[in-house]
């Protein structure tokens, strides 16, 4: 039950008109003041002549971390506490939304936008050449930061060897990719992330014995456009490049790919010859990313 809605409307928090109303009723939502400790926050406000969540902060009923939060939802910038949900923590653009990696983040997303979505694209493969290069964390990451931004956006795991997505996004949902295109499942199995209104992930699903045969079926090319048809960015998740020709498969259905390395570690060899063979597929290589994930 909603009991800021079933309260009076003469009760003093309705007549708040300077957006106070909306910090309270989150603060309420999210569990962070009692409505019994609505009355004193509204006498000290009045007092004061404070804002309800200063208010609330000075009575000690909440933390500057608990106004930030709500902030975020009254700005439509989702994010978490770090002891909500049940993701991986390397999601920091979930539980770390002000840090200089997720700002990093954030100046990706506006290179990608005007380097490549802003030019009628909406499909991009995120590619690494080894296994621990971060590819993954990336692209999970990528997703938030669009869906933060207001995309809706979808996240397609299509590392059928190691799929990870389901573990990052703790899906409870184990059908996913795999069994679409074998025909024993539906779009049903995409998971709507909760916490994260525009963010949508589709696990890799059932571990396939023929993984690049199912990624070069022309029902996964029929599957990627409706994919675009239905969201305005979709980032795909994909396996190590230098160990399958999977990626380049999935890389060709989208058109582009941005490229993912970690420092110290990818080979620089291992980068050109994936960037060779992309290329001779048509694939356009948007950009390269040196992460620390």
């Amino acid at each position: 039950m909603d009991i800021v809605s079933n309260i009076n409307t003469s009760f003093p928090i309705a007549n708040v008109n300077n957006g106070d109303a909306s910090i309270g009723k989150l603060l309420l939502d999210n569990g962070k003041i009692k409505i019994e400790d609505v009355e004193r926050v509204l006498r000290l406000q009045k007092t004061e002549g404070l804002r309800f969540g200063d208010a609330a902060l000075k009575l000690g009923l909440i933390t500057e971390s608990d106004i930030q939060q709500v902030l975020s939802v009254q700005f439509d910038y989702p994010y978490l506490q770090p002891n909500q949900g049940a993701f991986s923590k390397d999601l920091v653009a979930a539980y770390q939304p002000f840090s200089p990696q997720v700002e990093a983040l954030r100046a990706l997303r506006s290179q990608l936008i005007l380097r490549w979505f802003n030019e009628g694209n909406k499909s991009l493969a995120v590619i690494s050449a080894t296994a621990g290069d971060g590819c993954s964390n990336l692209a999970a990451n990528l997703a938030v930061v669009f869906s933060q931004l207001g995309e809706q956006t979808l996240l397609i795991d299509t590392n059928f060897r190691d799929p990870t997505q389901h573990k990052i996004f703790n899906l409870s949902e184990r059908r996913g990719l795999s069994d679409i295109l074998v025909g024993r499942a539906g779009l049903e199995v995409v998971t709507k992330i909760e916490s994260f209104l525009n963010l949508s992930v589709l696990g890799a699903g059932t571990v396939p014995p023929n993984p690049q045969e199912l990624l070069s079926r022309l029902n996964f090319t029929d599957f990627m456009n409706q994919s675009v048809r239905n969201y305005d960015v979709v980032i795909v998740d994909t396996a190590p490049a230098s160990e399958t020709s999977d990626a380049q498969n999935v890389a060709s259905r989208c058109g582009g790919a941005l490229l993912a390395s970690r420092i110290h570690e990818t080979r620089l060899s291992d980068l050109k010859n994936i960037q060779e063979q992309l290329s001779s597929s048509g694939v356009q290589i948007v950009g390269a990313v040196i992460n620390d994930f």
